[in-house]
């Protein structure tokens, strides 16, 4: 597993709290599955906290499954990004997850609020999307790190498993 660690300009170079969230990384078709808030226009790869007495794997296959309405399978962690801002300290745990049945979903009340959807992107798609928010001077602040982050863990998990092809 490998780990990479984001600061942002805004950490105040000690931390009084961790989030850890599992993620997981669907592609079927040549397309990934995110989670698309339709209100915020953001996409994001399903996932979400680690709850108490919960491991890793079952956090990302609950979430995926609350999130998307897939089930998925995974069995080891692929990637960890640990974020810093502010006096925050966020820790991303990416897992390539297969597809093995479907669910209804099971969305909080934020979810339901932002209209959270299961959307399949193009791995290019996907790729340009995400590169060219981060890089955009004129995107909302928490989205540019989110989809810095996103960015990050798709260019590795997609090189991992040999899915990144010269066009």
């Amino acid at each position: 597993m490998k780990t990479i660690e984001i600061i942002g300009d805004n950490y105040l170079g000690k931390y009084t709290s961790t989030r850890i969230a599992c993620r997981g990384l669907v592609i079927r078709d040549n397309k990934i599955l995110f989670s698309y808030a339709k209100k915020a226009n953001v996409y994001m790869l399903p996932g979400g906290g680690l709850e108490e007495n919960e491991t890793d794997i079952m956090c990302c296959i609950r979430e995926v499954a609350e999130e998307t309405g897939y089930i998925v399978k995974c069995d080891k962690c692929e990637l960890e990004i640990v974020e810093y801002y502010g006096d925050n300290r966020f820790i991303n745990k990416y897992f390539i997850c297969e597809i093995t049945g479907k669910t209804q979903q099971k969305l909080t009340k934020i979810e339901l609020f932002e209209e959270l959807e299961p959307r399949w992107l193009g791995i290019y798609e996907a790729l340009e999307i995400f590169k060219n928010t981060y890089n955009y001077e004129g995107a909302k602040e928490e989205n540019r790190g989110m989809y810095q982050r996103e960015y990050i863990a798709l260019t590795y998990l997609l090189e991992l498993n040999k899915m990144i092809v010269n066009k």
